[in-house]
């Protein structure tokens, strides 16, 4: 069974950064393209960053040059440290994991930027 476990976010000042991590288990993480979502109210989900099992990133216009995603193989965690945050960047963020045909979430973790 596979189990992803988001932390880290909360109240964060505009100009401000915040490190998201998920922890993965079930013996996916190894060969799982893991991303990072974000939903904010009343619009639809939207991809942040990705990395797949190689290590290549993708990286969200909306977040390039703001955002970083890494993976740590020994931990089976990977991490969204975002910086410069904006009020925009205000939503539900979201870990998963995709394999093949499946792709698993976790219960998401809220960031909310404001003064």
């Amino acid at each position: 069974q596979v189990q992803l476990v988001e932390s880290g976010g909360g109240l964060v000042q505009p100009g401000g950064s915040t490190r998201l991590s998920c922890v993965a288990s079930g013996n996916i993480f190894a060969s799982a393209t893991m991303g990072w979502y974000r939903q904010a109210p009343g619009k639809q989900r939207e991809l942040v960053a990705s990395i797949t099992s190689g290590g290549r990133t993708n990286v969200a216009d909306s977040v390039k040059g703001r955002a970083t995603i890494s993976r740590h193989s020994a931990e089976n965690t990977v991490n969204l440290q975002m910086n410069s945050l904006k009020p925009e960047d205000t939503a539900v963020y979201y870990c998963s994991a995709r394999l093949l045909i499946s792709t698993y979430w976790g219960q998401g973790t809220q960031v909310t930027v404001s003064s």
